[in-house]
């Protein structure tokens, strides 16, 4: 079992042995410069797509407001996020893990349950939630799963987490971060804490190796006290031609730990799976980067014009709206009581006049404006597949529910595309979960196991049969199905319509019960195989209880040509 991380000593044996020292940890700090050079357009745009976000574009694309001006910001970029973040919602993934050999079943089955309930202690609801809000921000989002040896009381267990982007640093130019040589993932710690932790680390230069981009808060964020700790993931070949993956943790020049350096991990790897532990989860990709762009850099365009026109209108109506006047220097108009119009009486001097006193009239803006605002909304909701349709507005004459119904289907593509490249993600962090229970599992464990209609079991579980077993060196292999563990109401509704369908087409009857299940062999839909058990069983059932009948009116036959007659 892997122990917490533990501190290097210098003037002993262990410290003659090591590989990685300081000169390593420079080459490593030149690099992670060098990526984060590389990384800077994509930081700057994560920076930029929040202010999007946040409704605050206008600061971002420099729009000087002139005295008097009316500013407008709508939310049809923020209304597109939120509708799409709600149909990854309706359609949280589970996993069900599948055998590849048949004496793994049981094995398959016991770790269908505990996955879940890995996922529970690590409130992966959130951890979902908050990674399709970036996903959908920025056009990708990261998930870190890792081994924590603090957790459980030092028992050890597994850690999912949200990763940011803007602390994270792979090799330009590649599209699978899987190939990058090098991994860094950095974190922004107090120094006091670090101390605390490292006693080594007092008194010493704690510079920080690169400068993280930081997003615009509107609070003040101090980072003086704070030293920036490096975690280095890197990929060497073992000479058993076995790519291993190594961890080195320093600040600054400063090693904190190195797996290389540990005789226990030396020829294993940090980890056995030899992945590095950040999956990421793409929106749109593009190529030469292993991220994509997301809603906002699609959406942002019509969006800035809407604002633009939208302000136009506001300030001709405002115009209108507050009436102006021409006035003669010498009209003889008292201005204050003019301009006050609590006061019934105005005097003057004279006569008044259209010549004297004219008022301004404001030309109202020409209809095609309003159709050019139009237009750019409907752009906007057409470019990133958020028409009303797809937000439950019925439109177009549209009125019989299941039509309505149809269409919210028909446009829920893009958001069904969108969430199958998560349920990959979440495939290869299910993936990595399991390696981890094979390499660190080595206690046995209890798990709560929900079951069905909101019932629970326990069981007791550790790696015993997951690990390489006797002379053949076989290690069970598992294949992960994910599935919706939450159904979108069309979804349930959908499936209501197609039970009682079923049922008034007779689909239950046992005397239909060869042309159903021979109708079902050609269909295709969730919970099929549920319904043909059933019908099977109904069949079954009608067929033992005739049989019954017969036997009971054969018996009664029979003793009547017994009875003796009189």
């Amino acid at each position: 079992m892997k122990k917490g991380i533990p501190l290097l000593r210098k003037d002993t044996d262990f410290e003659k042995k090591r590989k990685i020292g300081e000169a390593e940890i420079a080459m490593a700090t030149q690099t992670l410069r060098e990526y984060k050079n590389a990384k800077g357009t994509l930081e700057a745009r994560i920076v930029e797509d929040e202010q999007w976000w946040r409704l605050r574009h206008n600061d971002v694309v420099n729009r000087k407001k002139s005295a008097g001006e009316c500013e407008s910001v709508s939310a049809w970029l923020f209304n597109t996020l939120t509708n799409k973040h709600a149909d990854a919602m309706d359609s949280f993934p589970e996993a069900s893990v599948l055998p590849r050999e048949k004496n793994d079943v049981q094995e398959a089955k016991k770790l269908s349950g505990i996955l879940p309930a890995i996922m529970e202690h690590n409130n992966f609801e959130e951890i979902y939630s908050n990674n399709w809000w970036y996903k959908l921000k920025h056009g990708c989002s990261a998930y870190g799963v890792f081994w924590n040896s603090e957790l459980e009381n030092g028992l050890g267990d597994i850690q999912i987490r949200k990763i940011d982007l803007l602390n994270i640093f792979w090799e330009p130019g590649i599209t699978d971060i899987q190939k990058s040589r090098n991994l860094f993932v950095v974190d922004l710690r107090d120094i006091d804490i670090l101390e605390s932790e490292y006693p080594t680390l007092r008194g010493k230069d704690l510079g920080n190796a690169i400068d993280v981009k930081q997003y615009i808060y509107d609070d003040s964020v101090d980072t003086s006290g704070k030293a920036l700790v490096v975690d280095w993931y890197y990929k060497v070949r073992s000479e058993g031609g076995k790519t291993l993956l190594h961890y080195c943790k320093f600040v600054g020049d400063n090693l904190l730990f190195a797996s290389e350096n540990c005789e226990e991990y030396r020829e294993r790897g940090w980890y056995d799976h030899g992945e590095y532990p950040i999956v990421l989860d793409t929106l749109f990709p593009e190529e030469g980067t292993p991220v994509g762009f997301g809603f906002v850099a699609v959406t942002k365009n019509p969006q800035m014009y809407i604002d633009k026109l939208g302000s136009a209108i506001l300030e001709n109506a405002l115009m209108a709206a507050k009436p102006r006047y021409f006035s003669k220097i010498s009209a003889g108009v008292n201005e204050s009581e003019f301009l006050d119009w609590s006061r019934p009486i105005v005097h003057v001097e004279g006569d008044i006049n259209e010549e004297r006193l004219r008022p301004i009239n404001v030309s109202p803006l020409p209809a095609s404006s309003i159709s050019i605002l139009k237009m750019k909304i409907d752009e906007l909701k057409e470019t990133s597949a958020n028409s009303d349709f797809n937000r439950g507005n019925a439109g177009g004459g549209v009125t019989a529910a299941s039509a309505i119904a149809a269409l919210q289907e028909a446009g829920d593509k893009v958001s069904r595309d969108m969430i199958k490249t998560t349920y990959r993600a979440f495939t290869m962090i299910n993936y990595l979960c399991i390696e981890l229970i094979r390499q660190f599992y080595g206690e046995i464990r209890s798990f709560r196991i929900n079951g069905i209609d909101g019932g629970y079991g326990f069981t007791d579980y550790n790696n015993a049969l997951l690990i390489e077993q006797g002379s053949s060196m076989r290690r069970p292999i598992f294949d992960i199905s994910v599935k919706a563990h939450k159904k979108s109401p069309y979804s349930r509704l959908a499936q209501n319509e197609m039970a009682k369908e079923l049922f008034r087409l007779g689909f239950f009857e046992p005397r239909n019960s060869f042309a159903a299940l021979s109708a079902l062999e050609i269909m295709d839909f969730e919970g099929k195989s549920a319904i043909e058990v059933k019908i099977r069983e109904l069949a079954s059932t009608v067929k033992e209880m005739r049989g019954e009948e017969n036997d009971k009116n054969n018996g009664a036959e029979a003793g009547e040509q017994i009875l003796p007659q009189n």
